[in-house]
Formats: structure tokens, C-alpha cells, sequence
């Protein structure tokens, strides 16, 4: 038998001695006056006692279970332009959805990896260090906002080449027995007058990884933000190869940027996307809703402890106890309500008899 307690054994000691002492004082008293038997109080005590064991989670050994994981580190570059939240994923839905989405099958498909983050606008910033805790990268998503429409005065897709690089050198330096891949999403479209900044500099780093290209030939439009996430994302304008902070005001209404009079609309630049990709010496992708992301296999061999590095192995499978003594809580649960329905009973038949005389 072992045991995986939700809170620490002490405090949970702590927090039911009190009321476990009053249950056996009362249980002792007997006296008629407390309104219930001594059969009652049993009962509560041993419910009592069924709760305290159920926070304990009580188990025993069922086997092992085989673990896998990748030696890995990835990197994933964002796009946070305005273009990531324009509308023409899956019909009118936001390309920030289908990154989400995809950025967890890349989590899926190498358990056990580092991962980091970068987002790039108007600068390059890095979100998430490498780190095995997924958990962190998927909420950093999940709280994502783009830039602010007013704010916005263009920006490069290649604004992160120094930082993507920088990162994946001291990777390299820290843990050079370890492979890199880094995946790149974004539209491609260039929305400063400059050429793009090459990535050819990481390409010595990278050992795999993918280009993936969110939008559509036809584009998308993209709602006006003011930085409150409770007003909705978009951020500056891409519209006709310029950014544009839009004619509408940042009430949070749901207003459209527009340029030049009409809705500007974010498309995709594959040539540009390619260009990325071949910098970086992977292929290009270009998702869409309909289709499944095909991810490349990892660059180093799935391991466990016993064949090599990594950090995968046997993980010890525990049979849970606990819900044995939920049941008995329910069903000494339901006994207490049983009674008090009776009691209501017996009292409303005595006020009525009461009443009648």
C-alpha cells in the first residue's frame, strides 16, 4: 500500500483531529439532548475518517509504464503582427487558433523536449526560455495578445534572426550532445520597406524543424486592438504590403482596420516564407484547417536511461484506492440526508396536528 496525499500528512492531520475529537466526544455523551443517537455519530465518524483516507489516495503497485523522450531542443518562432489574428483560418476564424492548435501537436509529437519561445513584431522578444515545462508555453499561448493597432509602425519577418540565433548558440555551448529544431510561424509578409534579415546564421545550429505559413492568396481582415484583452486581439495593420493603425477607434468595439478607405487584408507571401525556409535548411509547410500538420521526425532517437541519454525509462503505474472511499462518503452521506428528510417530516406533521388543535 502506498500512499500520494493531496495536502501535507501533517496539515491534514491538523485539519481533521479537531473535528474528529468532537465526533468522539459527542459520540461518548450520548446524551439524549444532542438530538441524535449514538448510531449517528458512528456513522459521521467513520465518514469523517473515509474523507481523511480518500486525501490520502491510497494505492497500491499495478506495474511499470515505458516512457519515451527526445533529446531535443526546439525553438519556436511566432509572428504577433497583426496578420496572426487576421480572420481567414478555418472560414473567419483568427490564424492565432490554428497556431495554438498546431504548436500543441509539436508538443505532442516530442515528449520529453525542451522548448522555447520567441514572438516578434515591431522587436523580437523572448517569451519562454528552454524549458521541459510545456505547460508554461501552451499558457504563454494561451494568453498571447498582439501588438496595439496605435502602436504598431511596421515590422520585419526577419526582426528575429539575432535572438533565434543567440538562443540556439548557447543551447549548442550548454548541451552540445543535444539536438535542435526550430519552427518558424508566420505569413511572410514584409511590412517595412527594408529586405528581411537572413537567418542563414542559425542554420549552422539546427539539426531539423519547419516553416509553417498561416493565411490565405485572398487574405484576411484584422479587428483593431487597444491592449485590453477583454476588447479582443488584432494589433497593427498589414494591408497592401504597409502597416496601417486603421481609420476605426479603439473602443474595443470590434472595429476592422482599414487602409486607404476599405478593410485591409493580411495574405500570405510564400515566396518569402520559402526564403525563411531555405536560410534555415527546412522545409516550408503552409497549414491550413482541413489538413493535418505533418511534423518531421526528431533529429535524435527516441531513448530511455538504459540505451542512452534522455529522460525517459520505466514510470511506476499506482492502482487508485481513493474512490473506494468516496463511495462510502456518498452512501454515508446519503444515510444523513435519509434522516434529515424524515426528521422534516415528523416536524411538519407536528406543526399541522399543532395547528389543527
Amino acid at each position: 500500500m502506498i500512499f500520494q496525499p493531496v495536502l501535507n500528512i501533517f496539515l491534514l492531520i491538523l485539519l481533521f483531529a479537531p473535528v474528529a475529537a468532537i465526533a468522539v466526544w459527542m459520540l461518548t455523551r450520548g446524551h439524549p439532548s444532542t438530538g441524535s443517537g449514538t448510531g449517528m455519530w458512528s456513522l459521521r465518524l467513520v465518514m469523517l475518517l473515509a474523507c481523511f483516507f480518500m486525501l490520502l489516495r491510497p494505492g497500491i503497485p499495478g506495474g511499470a509504464v515505458q516512457t519515451l523522450a527526445t533529446d531535443t531542443d526546439i525553438v519556436i518562432v511566432l509572428d504577433t503582427t497583426a496578420s496572426i489574428v487576421a480572420e481567414d483560418w478555418d472560414g473567419d476564424q483568427p490564424r492565432l487558433e490554428g497556431v495554438r492548435t498546431d504548436v500543441q501537436s509539436i508538443v505532442d509529437e516530442y515528449p520529453g523536449a525542451r522548448f522555447a519561445l520567441i514572438t516578434f513584431g515591431a522587436a523580437a522578444e523572448q517569451r519562454l526560455p528552454l524549458t521541459t515545462d510545456t505547460t508554461a508555453l501552451i499558457s504563454s499561448l494561451d494568453i498571447l495578445q498582439p501588438e496595439v493597432t496605435s502602436q504598431s509602425r511596421g515590422s520585419s519577418i526577419g526582426i528575429a534572426r539575432t535572438m533565434l540565433e543567440a538562443t540556439l548558440a548557447a543551447a549548442a555551448e550548454s548541451a552540445p550532445d543535444r539536438s535542435r529544431m526550430v519552427f518558424y510561424l508566420g505569413d511572410g509578409e514584409q511590412t517595412v520597406t527594408t529586405e528581411p534579415e537572413s537567418f542563414a546564421g542559425s542554420a549552422e545550429f539546427i539539426d531539423g524543424g519547419e516553416v509553417l505559413g498561416y493565411g490565405t492568396s485572398e487574405g484576411g481582415p484584422m479587428k483593431i486592438t487597444s491592449g485590453d484583452p477583454s476588447t479582443g486581439s488584432g494589433t497593427g495593420s498589414t494591408g497592401s504590403g504597409t502597416d496601417s493603425t486603421g481609420s476605426g477607434t479603439e473602443s474595443g468595439g470590434g472595429e476592422y482596420i482599414e487602409y486607404q478607405g476599405a478593410p485591409a487584408m493580411s495574405v500570405l507571401d510564400e515566396a518569402n516564407l520559402q526564403a525563411i525556409a531555405d536560410e534555415l535548411g527546412v522545409p516550408l509547410q503552409l497549414r491550413d484547417a482541413g489538413t493535418t500538420l505533418d511534423l518531421p521526425e526528431a533529429p535524435t532517437t527516441t531513448t530511455n536511461p538504459s540505451t542512452g541519454s534522455g529522460i525517459g525509462g520505466s514510470v511506476g503505474n499506482v492502482i487508485e484506492l481513493y474512490w473506494i472511499f468516496a463511495l462510502l462518503i456518498v452512501a454515508l452521506l446519503g444515510v444523513e440526508l435519509t434522516r434529515a428528510t424524515i426528521l422534516v417530516t415528523q416536524l411538519r406533521g407536528l406543526a399541522i396536528r399543532g395547528g389543527g388543535a
